[in-house]
């Protein structure tokens, strides 16, 4: 895909269009691949990923510090690090696909950069940055409202899904839950584990994964969804 077209097409996914594009380029663009390149046309995305970070701090802890006015410091203080935390800005990167336009060297690509965590946060953040770069505090705000804080219970759901089940579970005395590795796949750099769950001994669900811990967190997040939507 042609840079400009990646553009384009981030653009229409986040609903921001860009007075200076680069900006959006910089924040998709892994180290990696500028390494593989020798590209020094515009910057990778680290600088802008921690002005992004230092934004979306900012605007959680107003919205946090507003919504709950009784709460200490140190609560607030936990409570933005769950919503920041790296696997609940991956979801969010997530939701918006945007490991596919993610600009990754060929190494970096095929041990799975474009399905890993701590890569998908950085961008999400890197992106944050660029907008307020681009366009002020007051459309990166908008966009964190759009694109984290509108799905603040989903992403806890999936977030503390293997938690919030266990005490789902624990409702009913003697029932037991459990996690069993049913398959492997893939090269050993980006190995894909199949996990079922288990809720006394019956499979409820089953789940891949990049990770034994993801795949089981799936599972987990399918049978909570089945719970609440039943309990609707």
């Amino acid at each position: 895909m042609e840079t400009h077209e990646l553009i384009s097409k981030v653009e229409e996914k986040i609903g921001y269009h860009f007075t200076n594009s680069a900006l959006l380029t910089s924040a998709l663009t892994h180290p990696s691949y500028m390494n593989e390149r020798k590209i020094n046309k515009w910057e990778h995305y680290q600088r802008l990923e921690y002005l992004g970070d230092a934004v979306l701090e900012l605007t959680m802890s107003e919205y946090l510090y507003f919504e709950y006015p009784t709460l200490s410091e140190g609560e607030l203080s936990k409570m933005r690090a769950s919503m920041v935390c790296e696997p609940a800005l991956a979801f969010c990167a997530n939701n918006l696909e945007l490991g596919e336009f993610i600009l990754l060297g060929k190494g970096e690509d095929a041990s799975g950069g474009r399905r890993r965590d701590s890569i998908l946060s950085d961008v999400f953040e890197a992106i944050i940055g660029a907008i307020y770069l681009d366009g002020g505090f007051e459309a990166a705000k908008k966009h964190i409202n759009r694109f984290v804080m509108d799905g603040i219970g989903e992403r806890t759901l999936f977030i503390d899904s293997k938690s919030l089940l266990q005490e789902e579970i624990q409702k009913t005395p003697g029932s037991t839950i459990r996690y069993e590795l049913t398959g492997e796949s893939g090269p050993e750099h980006d190995k894909v584990f199949t996990v079922a769950l288990l809720i006394n001994e019956v499979k409820k669900a089953e789940a891949s994964g990049h990770s034994k811990k993801n795949a089981e967190q799936k599972a987990a997040y399918e049978v909570l969804k089945k719970i609440r939507q039943e309990m609707k």
